[in-house]
């Protein structure tokens, strides 16, 4: 989650690593089928950040977050086990609207 405020600063105000491959299970992995929606649910750790009056957040989904996180090879496998000729380009949808829409739930605190 990012913070940008009217003069378009941009802070980054939290960041989490969710590999899509354990979306619906730890213990069993499961590969995407490519062409074919999947619906993923992930819920961040509370931070209670305070965003000023004027102020926005931005949500921004990837594949990966090199270097602060290994290397995606964008394929199903051992990543740690992962070859050069292993890595391939990858391409994320995110559907917005009609049957397929994607959606962020937030909490949100008043004050006086």
């Amino acid at each position: 989650m990012i913070d940008v405020n009217e003069d378009d600063f941009q802070q980054l105000v939290r960041g989490e690593v969710f590999r899509g491959k354990f979306r619906n299970s730890f213990e069993k992995p499961e590969p995407f089928v490519p062409g074919e929606v999947a619906k993923i649910e992930f819920t961040m750790p509370d931070i209670n950040h305070n965003f000023r009056r004027g102020h926005r957040i931005m949500i921004q989904i990837q594949s990966t977050w090199f270097p602060l996180v290994d290397r995606n090879p964008q394929k199903f496998m051992d990543i740690y086990s992962a070859r050069r000729e292993d890595f391939q380009k990858a391409t994320q949808r995110i559907f917005y609207g009609g049957r397929y829409n994607s959606g962020v739930t937030i909490q949100v605190m008043g004050y006086n």
